[in-house]
Parts: C-alpha cells; structure tokens; sequence
C-alpha cells in the first residue's frame, strides 16, 4: 500500500523537483583514465607513447611532401621566369634543404620542356606546317574572306 502511495504521489513531484523520497543512485566513474580505457597503468603509457610516435612519423612525411611539392613549384618559376615565393623557401628550409622532386614529376616536367623546345624552334613551325592540309586552309582562309565581305557590306551603305 505505502508503494501504491509512493508511486501515485512520488512521480509527480518528482517533475516539480520536490524528489518524493527517490534515492540517486551514482555511478563512480574512474578517475584513472587506464582503468576507463581497460588497460593497466604501463600499457595506457606505452599506449599513448605510440600515439604520440605515430602522430609525430605521420607529421614529419606531411612536412616532406609539402616541401617536394615546394621544390616542385620553385622549379616550375625558375623554368617560366616567375616572382619566387618566400613560402616556398621557407618550407623547403623548415624540411631541412635535403628534399628532393619525385622522379615521376620530374620525367614531367622535362617532357614538357622538350616539347615546348620543340614548339617554339623554327623547326617545330615547319613541321606544324607540313602536317596541315593545304586545301583546308585555302577553305577557312577564303570563309573567312567571304564573311567578311558579307559583315562590310552589311555595315557599311557604300560598298
């Protein structure tokens, strides 16, 4: 009966913060962090040295990348003649000056290189002129012509 009661007249003022005799119940928490990870004490420690390893290996390989992407970009303005970059220098120096470019973004770049040799030369110009087609330029060179005229004619009440 007295839980009847309880019950009917507790749940109520429990929401008007009267509490109707409820009891908390409190969890303890572990104030070690070992023990909330379920590790004893030393492999917690080994846990968070490797943590701290890892981040410091993954942090370094970062810093290297971004000094080979450095180098790559200083090559590229030595190359077109372009303003240099005080980031890049510094980012090259921060990684220790021993960065170099990747193979592969090397063979790159002096592919393209070769091939702008080759496009600029007087060469390069004849050979471009060699592999057109005459009678398709005569075609453009007299659509062009005719429009033109069409154009003028049309703007102009003279002619």
């Amino acid at each position: 009966m007295a839980f009847l009661i309880k019950s009917m007249v507790g749940n109520p003022l429990k929401g008007m913060g009267f509490g109707g005799g409820e009891e908390k119940a409190e969890e303890e928490t572990p104030k070690d962090p070992a023990a909330a990870a379920g590790m004893t004490r030393e492999e917690y420690e080994e846990y968070q040295k490797q943590l701290v390893e890892e981040k410091m290996e993954r942090d370094a390989d970062f810093l290297h990348k971004k000094a080979e992407r450095a180098t790559l970009r200083v090559c590229l303005r030595d190359k077109y003649r372009l303003p240099k970059s005080e980031q890049d220098e510094n980012m090259i120096q921060m990684a220790g000056d021993d960065v170099d470019v990747p193979d592969e973004l090397l063979k790159m770049v002096d592919e393209d290189a070769t091939e702008e040799e080759e496009k600029d030369s007087i060469l390069g110009q004849m050979q471009n002129l060699q592999n057109m087609d005459m009678d398709q330029i005569k075609e453009k060179a007299s659509a062009t012509l005719t429009e033109m005229k069409s154009k003028a004619e049309e703007k102009c009440s003279v002619m």
